[in-house]
């Protein structure tokens, strides 16, 4: 009984640990985002740092990094439909799309921002 209560716990912790480093590839590298985001000029409608100021355009700082990911391929395979993010997702590599939304998923919103003032 004790043997079988340890191995299960040991085989689960690895499936944790694997699990949690297959999390992090997925969704790529915060860092590198920042710096595709300025490149790519997403700053000019998104702002710095995601938070428009524009109401036009989405506020993107905080939102989860699945919804911005699948949000962007969506754009660059056409299954979403607008004439300026098709352009801009157009060109973005699979890593480009999971490191910018890496990127804007870490970074807070206005609204967290005015809360802590």
């Amino acid at each position: 009984m004790t043997r079988r209560l340890v191995f299960s716990l040991g085989l689960l912790s690895c499936l944790l640990l694997f699990s949690a480093q297959v999390f992090a590839i997925e969704y790529g590298d915060a860092d590198a985002g920042g710096q595709k985001y300025q490149q790519k000029g997403c700053t000019s409608c998104h702002g710095e740092g995601g938070r428009s100021s524009a109401p036009t355009f989405p506020i993107l700082a905080g939102q989860y990094a699945d919804y911005l990911a699948t949000a962007l391929q969506d754009y660059k395979e056409g299954d979403r439909k607008n004439p300026i993010m098709t352009g801009m997702a157009g060109d973005l590599s699979e890593a480009d799309i999971y490191d910018i939304a890496a990127y804007l998923s870490h970074e807070r919103s206005a609204l967290s921002v005015l809360h802590e003032k």
